[in-house]
């Protein structure tokens, strides 16, 4: 069979190893935790049991902690936000970080020493939207930028909360760059889930917020006497939630962690191209990034997150549209007892991949190096739900975005 690159290309890590991130330690994700639990709205994600599709392919469980339900907000990208927006005000006003609150923070008192603070952010739509409800729980303001193409919906949800929005007629990175230039013009505080030289402790801030989906996943499987997942797929926007999870796993298990393989949209790999290099450097992916998969649309990793992923991921991977859309398909229609699962774009992409990797005679190849087989027990992060509605059924409804009739799978394996 002929390699078709633009199905799914793989790249499997066999130089895993490196400094462990103090900044993703057990302690710090327990604060960040603490303080989530603290929000009135708080309640833990469901981590649901996929046992007959594992059952179907042929794997030992199936575990989907679904972040449709964080907050009420469709995704799970408040938890990065909220906790490094908590941690910005905190450190205005001198306060220890060890016992954040939220009311306490959200507090007349709070805003009275404070003043009105304007909190902005560039994104694809779920980061903005969690930066824009957190800044309007806080009592604060938020400026979201987004880049051209955003869907309606996303940018609706964005302006229910108050904030302000904007549309740009340029692509994420772009967009990002003219968040700061406004940040820096008009003397707002920037809160953006990537880092580079010269920023990096919000954006650390907003990884260590997002443990509190691994944290609890981990609690959740411990009490219901559930066996730790020996892989765990996690999709790669600039990198900062699979760096997140992966870096705490790191810290908790050592070499005994899941292994992780890292899943991104072709046109906008910015991780795979960067791992595709093998020189150790990040590399990013130019033009306008088009793919359903709007929350990983980002051609430039972030700079902490790109470490981490280096260093300790098992497999770096490029999907078409195609494997996200699957995805959609395969949680919104279960099989045996299985709950449904409603699941946006960016959230599939895992369990679509799995599901070629596990029944496609043609990946056999893949699925041997990634050590995937009957014994095998996957956790999935389903990051968002339906968070562009009428995308969602044009996919699930319609049937967007199929395999071309006649061709079957393809795919590419390298080393890095």
């Amino acid at each position: 069979m002929s390699i078709h690159e633009d199905d799914i290309k793989v790249i499997v890590n066999k130089n895993i190893g490196g400094r462990v991130p103090p900044l993703l330690a057990s302690p710090e994700a327990e604060k960040a935790f603490r303080f989530h639990k603290t929000i009135p709205s708080y309640k833990e994600t469901p981590l649901v049991d996929l046992s007959s599709l594992a059952k179907e392919l042929e794997v030992g469980g199936i575990y989907v902690k679904d972040e449709s339900y964080r907050f009420g907000l469709n995704s799970f990208k408040a938890l990065g936000g909220t906790y490094a927006m908590a941690k910005s005000i905190s450190l205005q006003l001198g306060f220890s970080d060890n016992n954040l609150d939220f009311d306490y923070l959200s507090s007349a008192k709070i805003r009275e020493q404070t003043g009105m603070m304007t909190f902005i952010t560039a994104t694809d739509g779920n980061h903005g939207r969690g930066v824009a409800w957190a800044a309007q729980q806080l009592g604060q303001k938020a400026v979201v930028y987004l880049p051209k193409g955003s869907a309606k919906a996303r940018i609706d949800a964005i302006l229910e909360t108050g904030a302000d929005a904007v549309v740009t007629d340029l692509n994420y990175d772009d967009t990002v760059r003219l968040a700061i230039r406004k940040s820096e013009e008009e003397g707002w505080h920037l809160v953006q889930d990537t880092a580079w030289a010269g920023y990096t402790e919000i954006p650390g801030w907003i990884m260590q917020g997002y443990t509190t989906m691994i944290y609890e996943a981990l609690q959740q499987l411990k009490a219901e006497g559930r066996k730790i997942p020996t892989h765990i797929f996690l999709q790669a926007g600039v990198g900062s939630m699979p760096a997140a999870v992966l870096g705490y796993l790191k810290n908790i298990f050592g070499e005994a962690s899941p292994k992780a393989i890292i899943v991104e949209p072709t046109n906008a790999a910015c991780i795979y191209n960067s791992a595709a290099h093998k020189d150790g450097k990040r590399h990013p992916v130019k033009g306008d990034l088009q793919t359903i998969m709007s929350g990983l649309s980002c051609g430039e990793p972030n700079v902490m997150a790109w470490d981490i992923l280096r260093d300790f991921s098992s497999a770096f991977v490029s999907c078409t549209d195609y494997i996200a859309a699957r995805g959609m398909r395969i949680l919104g229609h279960p099989t045996g007892h299985d709950l449904r699962i409603i699941s946006g774009e960016s959230g599939a992409v895992g369990a679509g991949l799995l599901s070629l990797l596990m029944g496609n005679s043609a990946l056999a190849r893949v699925k041997k190096s990634l050590g995937l087989n009957k014994e095998s027990f996957v956790l999935l992060f389903n990051t968002e739900g339906n968070t562009d509605p009428a995308n969602y059924r044009r996919i699930v409804w319609d049937g967007e975005y199929p395999l071309p009739t006649g061709r079957e799978i393809t795919c590419s394996l390298d080393n890095y």
